[in-house]
């Protein structure tokens, strides 16, 4: 039987490197959906800017955002469910994480937005409201996601070492090895975990999951589904995690898996 739900991430999996969605890609989402089955959105991505995929897609459902940590609805624009990290916790995660790999610049998502020290950049928009300060003001109130960017440091070494001095204290992971930039959730909080409560609010067992990754913010959400995918330019870890190895986000990796499964080849 083809799966009931398809859990996708969007950079790097079902997005192509230009940042488009290709024609192929959008007619197998619309014969999965056409299928019965519901397709979820899997991103680190905030929830700014979903509105535009989703109607480039024409799916109108749910995103999980934030990798995990918040559920949000494309239709209505707003948040189904929040899973912020507290202040207390993030305060001992900045120390840690300062003494341990110094030299860093932080962000933090927020539910009202994105906050940033002045050394902070990065390749995105910045919203016009963004707050730009000191991180220990940003973190005053809860954190959707608190992001660390080090230029000195690959991806893979700083999640390797932020592991080593707080890894008991949160979630953490990255979403591109060309960017240094460590995500920070609250513990227990992934894509995975996000997913399951969405799958039980549905009636939908994780047998009858099959989903898409590239990078090792994926590894939980690929381990937890049925059936797991990798794309051809995926991460060493998720390649070697995953039940399957399609072809790389810019040749329509995930179109031909769900163009099999949904049986049009």
């Amino acid at each position: 039987m083809p799966p009931k739900l398809v859990a996708s991430d969007l950079d790097g999996t079902l997005v192509r490197s230009d940042g488009t969605i290709d024609e192929r890609t959008r007619r197998a989402i619309a014969l999965a959906e056409a299928a019965g089955a519901t397709v979820v959105f899997c991103t680190a991505r905030p929830q700014r800017g979903l509105s535009e995929l989703a109607e480039g897609t024409g799916h109108p459902g749910v995103a999980i955002c934030h990798n995990g940590a918040m559920l949000w609805d494309l239709h209505t624009e707003s948040a189904l469910d929040v899973s912020p990290l507290s202040p207390a916790v993030a305060r001992t995660l900045v120390a840690l994480l300062e003494a341990e790999v110094p030299g860093g610049a932080w962000a933090v998502e927020r539910a009202g937005g994105l906050g940033h020290e002045p050394g902070f950049v990065t390749p995105w928009p910045i919203p016009e409201d963004t707050t730009v300060g000191a991180v220990r003001a940003l973190i005053a109130e809860p954190a959707v996601k608190l992001m660390l960017r080090h230029a000195e440091l690959t991806a893979d070494v700083l999640l390797e070492r932020a592991r080593t001095a707080c890894g008991h204290l949160a979630e953490l992971s990255h979403s591109s090895l060309n960017d240094a930039l460590l995500e920070i959730s609250a513990a227990g909080v992934s894509k995975a975990t996000a997913l399951a409560r969405l799958c039980e609010q549905r009636g939908v067992d994780r047998r009858d999951v099959i989903a898409f990754g590239d990078m090792p913010n994926d590894l939980a959400m690929l381990t937890w589904a049925g059936h797991s995918v990798a794309v051809a330019n995926a991460h060493p870890d998720v390649r070697a995690a995953a039940d399957e190895l399609t072809a790389s986000n810019d040749e329509a990796g995930v179109a031909r898996v769900l163009e099999r499964v949904f049986g049009l080849s």
